[in-house]
């Protein structure tokens, strides 16, 4: 009864209303700052390697990979595999589209994250919660802060660490035959040793894994793309017939593939989530336009980048299908796709990471070429191959789940005493431990409904934020796209706000105004 409660409210909460309104968010967006995320370009670049650092807060470049971190992810795998096979290769069009308009959403979440930052325990924190407080104010914005905070906390934190373990520890057991408590144990103590060292041990791993990973894991592409060269002409041409309705294959499925594409694209680079701006605020920068930048370039990276690797590997192999329901794969009687989404075994358990075989069924193709024949008991290189991309992918978005939901309970905690506050931090991290623990061992279907629900609603919450706040954010644009003229790079520019202009921008009000006092008392 509650299983079928909460599938009910998941397919209210992602119905088409929050996929187009997230859609038609970043496209207005882009619109009011005249697609900066385009005219900046090469300003994302530039700031990606030349952000700042000190002992509050961690560099640009560090931010971007622990929002990465929780960006790239099984969606990167799984996900794209559920769009092709449900909407086919047109999909993969509309999965571009959304990352080019959601960059916009991505720049305005996380520069409003940076403007209402603060500074806790001697590191930076921020995010939704605390730009609603501060941003909409009075009692309505507390309420409001409070319960997109306490969603996080439960979804984040309590309910989606044990999906992604669990595509851990089934990819891993599948590949190498490795008993499930064992990857358990491993993952426990990995997790603990870098999660109780606080915000920058959990960027660093971030900085270490996820830039290595997603260039591996696009270089493989590239190097399929080169053992099939000839193909290239046709298979961009089959995604643009595809996604225009063109392909009499796929005609009859354009509304499916439209929608399943940009449902992805947005479920795999989290742009208005919610999520990105918590990464953003830890970053110490002198303007928060700067990291907005950054931060909207991950949306490329996440969906141009690392889910058209995967797309490419899955079309170059023709190891895809589609479907308009439930299906059997391969013939298999085990392995049973609903909705795209998991594979359901023999015995009713329910796995995440199994869609991801097209991929590994595309990368065996393309180094055995025509000779291959699929054999779902066979593990050949490219079930080894994305059984450790997941493993990396996977567990470094546990790890950002872990800092958003730490994050969100500081916010909740923050009136409380320092000791009471760090008990409650230390209780979420020990209950995200555990969530992983028990992922690995059991396919937690309700967890992931959960979850599903709970990331659904922070995407409700914080879309209605950012409406309701985006001046600030355009304010900051408009303000170092100032700068950046008068000076002649935008590396120099300084954001000094007013209260009059920014409301509540505590932290930046007071930079300016300690700034102000020491060349006066000099």
């Amino acid at each position: 009864m509650l299983s079928e409660i909460i599938s009910f409210l998941d397919k209210i909460i992602w119905s088409p209303p929050l996929v187009f309104g997230l859609l038609i968010t970043g496209l207005l967006f882009s619109i009011m700052s005249r697609f900066a995320q385009i005219r900046q370009f090469k300003e994302m670049i530039r700031l990606l390697f030349k952000g700042e650092k000190s002992p509050q807060g961690i560099s640009s470049f560090q931010a971007i990979s622990l929002s990465l971190a929780g960006r790239v992810g099984t969606g990167n795998i799984v996900g794209v595999s559920a769009a092709i096979f449900i909407g086919g290769p047109g999909a993969v069009f509309w999965m571009w589209v959304t990352a080019l308009i959601g960059a916009s959403t991505a720049f305005v979440e996380s520069t409003l994250g940076q403007i209402y930052k603060q500074k806790e325990n001697g590191e930076y924190r921020g995010g939704p919660a605390f730009y609603i407080e501060k941003g909409i104010g009075g009692k309505f914005g507390k309420i409001f802060a409070l319960v997109f905070a306490g969603i996080t906390v439960i979804s984040i934190g309590f309910l989606m660490p044990g999906v992604q373990s669990n595509a851990i520890a089934t990819s891993l057991h599948s590949a190498f035959n490795i008993p499930k408590w064992i990857v358990t144990i491993f993952l426990i103590i990995l997790l603990a040793l870098i999660i109780f060292g606080g915000i920058k041990r959990i960027a660093s791993m971030a900085t270490a894994v996820v830039p290595f990973m997603a260039i591996v894991y696009i270089l493989l592409a590239i190097l399929i793309i080169c053992l099939n060269l000839g193909e290239v002409p046709a298979l961009f041409a089959l995604i643009f017939k595809s996604a225009l309705g063109l392909q009499s294959t796929f005609g009859g499925i354009v509304g499916a593939m439209i929608e399943i594409g940009v449902k992805r694209g947005l479920y795999s680079n989290e742009a208005g989530q919610g999520t990105g701006p918590h990464a953003a605020a830890a970053a110490e920068v002198s303007h928060p336009a700067k990291q907005g930048l950054v931060q909207a370039f991950s949306a490329y990276i996440d969906t141009l980048f690392v889910c058209t690797a995967t797309a490419l590997i899955i079309l170059m192999s023709g190891t895809f299908n589609t479907t308009d329901g439930t299906k059997n794969i391969h013939g298999s009687p085990n392995l049973i796709e609903d909705n795209g989404i998991y594979v359901q075994n023999a015995d009713g358990s329910k796995d995440y990471s199994g869609t991801a075989m097209y991929v590994q069924s595309g990368i065996d193709k393309a180094f055995q070429g025509s000779d291959y024949h699929f054999d779902p008991n066979f593990a050949g290189f490219g079930s080894y191959f994305i059984a450790i991309a997941l493993f990396f992918f996977a567990f470094t978005t546990i790890l950002a789940y872990s800092y958003i939901s730490e994050t969100n309970m500081a916010y909740l905690t923050r009136k409380m005493t320092s000791k009471k506050s760090n008990f409650f931090i230390t209780l979420t991290r020990c209950m995200l431990i555990i969530a992983t623990a028990f992922g690995t061992l059991k396919t937690a279907d309700a967890a992931w409904d959960m979850g599903d629900l709970g990331v659904g609603l922070m995407a409700w919450l914080n879309i209605i934020a950012i409406w309701i706040l985006f001046k600030p954010a355009f304010h900051a644009l408009k303000d170092f796209e100032k700068q950046k003229k008068e000076k002649g790079s935008g590396r120099l520019a300084v954001y000094r706000p007013t209260n009059e202009e920014v409301p509540n921008a505590d932290f930046w009000i007071d930079k300016a105004s300690n700034e102000q006092n020491f060349y006066k008392n000099k």
